[in-house]
C-alpha cells in the first residue's frame, strides 16, 4: 500500500506500508523545491527513512478516543489500522499543511 504525502498541495513524497514496516521518500521535485521539510523528523534528503511501525509523525494525523472511534464505526475500518485510517481520513481531516492521498 502506499500513499501520496502532501504539503500545501505540493507532492512532497510516498508513504509506503512493506512486509517489514513502513518506508517514507521524497519526491525529487520537492527535494529541489524552496519548500520546508514536511517535519523536523523527516529533514529534506534524498535518504529513504525506514521505521518497523508507522512513524510517529503520521500517527499523530489520526484521530482518538471517541473520534477515532466514530471514524472506524462510520468507515468501518479496523481500529488496529492505522495506515488504513491514514489513507481514509487524512486526504480531507487534518490540521495543517499536510494531507495524504492513496496511489
Amino acid at each position: 500500500m502506499k500513499a501520496a504525502i502532501y504539503y500545501n498541495q505540493a507532492l512532497a513524497g510516498y508513504l509506503e506500508k512493506t512486509e517489514q514496516g513502513y518506508t517514507y521518500r521524497y519526491n525529487d521535485v520537492y527535494l529541489q523545491s524552496p519548500n520546508p521539510p514536511i517535519s523536523f523528523s523527516f529533514p529534506k534528503s534524498p535518504t529513504v527513512f525506514e521505521s518497523p511501525t508507522l512513524f510517529p509523525f503520521f500517527s499523530g494525523l489520526l484521530s482518538e478516543g471517541i473520534n477515532k472511534e466514530i471514524q472506524c464505526k462510520g468507515l468501518k475500518l479496523d481500529e488496529n489500522d492505522d495506515f488504513g485510517r491514514l489513507l481514509r481520513t487524512a486526504g480531507t481531516e487534518t490540521i495543517g499543511a499536510i494531507t495524504v492521498k492513496n496511489v
